[in-house]
């Protein structure tokens, strides 16, 4: 009886510790986003209906890489929404006004110097003002709100390190105003 007790207990026990790897392989196989304050799981449920399946975001929910990043057919627009949506709190270039500044190496919240990070916050809020916009904006938007935040970044393409190596070779800190073009091609290109 007390060796049927013992194979039971370490039967429990090797079944527990299967179910802990499998989560943890679980875990790594895909991007958990975390509320950036309370570290809750974020539940994109509550995201707009509209602009959650595109293929940018699609591919960024898979890899945690903004695939809008240097991307001039979406800068204008990602222009357009941070100037409606973020520059009130942020500034017109990211310098800071209520809000952190956006536009160098220093981040109040050291996860958003990753895609993954800034998108967390964008979506689920941090302290102070900064509440969540998936209600303001679609999932779609956020990335390219972060893509014109990057595109703002005033640093040396070393600092950035959301950029790709090549991105970072072809990378010029931003020095102010900038006319873009209406229509370029690329992945937010109007139809």
């Amino acid at each position: 009886m007390l060796k049927s007790k013992r194979r039971l207990s370490l039967s429990l026990i090797g079944a527990g510790a299967s179910l802990i790897a499998l989560g943890a392989i679980a875990q790594t196989a895909g991007i958990t986003f975390r509320n950036t304050i309370t570290g809750e799981v974020l539940n994109f449920d509550d995201a707009l209906p509209e602009g959650k399946d595109t293929e940018g975001v699609k591919q960024f929910m898979a890899m945690g890489k903004n695939p809008y990043n240097e991307d001039p057919s979406c800068l204008k627009q990602g222009e357009q929404l941070f100037l409606s949506a973020c520059s009130g709190c942020h500034g017109h270039i990211a310098e800071g006004k209520i809000g952190p500044g956006l536009n160098d190496a220093y981040w109040t919240y050291p996860q958003n110097e990753t895609d993954e990070g800034l998108f967390s916050t964008i979506f689920g809020g941090a302290q102070a003002s900064m509440g969540p916009q998936y209600q303001n904006l679609t999932l779609d938007e956020m990335l390219k709100v972060m893509a014109w935040v990057r595109h703002l970044f005033k640093e040396a393409p070393e600092k950035a390190s959301w950029l790709t190596d090549a991105q970072r070779k072809s990378f010029k800190p931003y020095a102010g105003h900038e006319t873009l073009p209406e229509n370029p091609s690329g992945k937010c290109q109007a139809k």
